[in-house]
């Protein structure tokens, strides 16, 4: 009787089949001219699978080819799984295989969409990291304004689906179904706001100073004095925040001179903020939320930020002073923060 080690896919129905008529494993192993034992580990388990001697080896290429490939995708930041293959001199792999290939050595990424800096903008965001290096950071209100919308952003809207399942539909109103402007600022460990921007006002030099009188000043009247000496109020270059009538504004507030920080102009990479609406945005859109209404979405705004826990901010402000060297060493190029 011949011996074999393992079944072929042919044999193994025909085996159950015999077993199914009530054969003993001895007559069936007779019947098929295999080994006793061979079909007495079939019964024992249907799904006997021989574990591959080189499995989680990418068997379509070899070790020197993978170096190639990774050494490909480092050069070629961005670029289609054919494209980096082509690079590397490897031929004839399916686009599943490079794919999985290519999941072990890189991450899938979209390019960072950002407005070119011209060198004056370069040199002033240089001076200005020459200039508050030493500063305490944790001293400084970073504050700015944030727009959501209703439908949330269109980039988040894919994810996996099990097949034979229908696809969701994703509503896509113009100007997003409309949305929310709000300003919250952030100083060490707290959150300042956030405050809610009225429905159809447009955000001038008068209206920005009505706006903080109305939210910002009575939370900074609270503080002491020794608290308002030390504390540096940061905004941005928006023309409201520019002009000069807001700067007057401010002086009358106690807020001049060291008390205002410089900032640069072409500058969101520096502001710990924009990294507080990225996480902002990210609960009140989970899961592809959408809203029906602008009450509804300014409550998860207001749910998100109370969520946010004081180490988070923390984080963020402390990272200012990474942010300015990393401007330094790149001679006032962006930043990736």
């Amino acid at each position: 009787m011949g011996k074999k080690k393992d079944l072929s896919a042919a044999e193994k129905p025909q085996i159950v089949q015999c077993l199914g008529q009530g054969m003993k494993t001895l007559d069936v192993s007779r019947k098929s001219k295999h080994d006793h034992r061979t079909v007495k580990r079939f019964v024992t388990d249907s799904e006997h699978r021989r574990v591959r001697a080189d499995k989680g080896r990418m068997r379509k290429v070899s070790a020197r080819q993978v170096h190639r490939i990774k050494r490909a995708a480092a050069k070629m930041s961005l670029q289609t799984s054919k494209q980096v293959f082509e690079a590397a001199g490897v031929s004839g792999v399916p686009r599943t295989s490079r794919c999985r290939i290519l999941q072990r050595l890189a991450v899938v990424r979209k390019p960072t969409i950002r407005s070119p800096l011209p060198s004056a903008h370069k040199q002033k965001r240089l001076q200005w990291a020459q200039t508050y290096m030493k500063t305490n950071f944790q001293t400084v209100l970073f504050t700015d304004e944030c727009r959501a919308t209703l439908d949330g952003p269109d980039g988040w809207s894919s994810g996996w689906l099990v097949d034979g399942h229908h696809v969701p539909t994703r509503l896509r109103r113009q100007q997003g179904g409309g949305g929310v402007m709000f300003w919250a600022g952030m100083m060490g460990r707290q959150l300042v706001g956030p405050f809610r921007v009225p429905e159809g006002v447009k955000m001038t030099s008068a209206k920005y100073i009505e706006f903080l009188t109305d939210h910002f000043l009575p939370w900074y009247k609270k503080k002491n004095r020794a608290f308002r000496s030390k504390s540096i109020f940061m905004h941005d270059n928006a023309p409201s925040h520019a002009a000069k009538n807001t700067s007057v504004s401010l002086a009358a507030m106690g807020i001049k001179r060291e008390k205002l920080m410089v900032w640069p102009p072409s500058s969101p990479d520096l502001n710990p903020i924009e990294n507080l609406w990225s996480i902002i945005k990210q609960k009140i859109y989970e899961s592809g939320r959408q809203f029906t209404s602008k009450q509804q979405l300014w409550e998860a705004i207001l749910t998100s930020c109370k969520e946010i826990q004081a180490e988070t901010l923390q984080k963020l402000t402390s990272s200012m002073d990474a942010r300015t060297v990393k401007v330094i060493s790149k001679k006032g190029s962006y930043v990736n923060m």
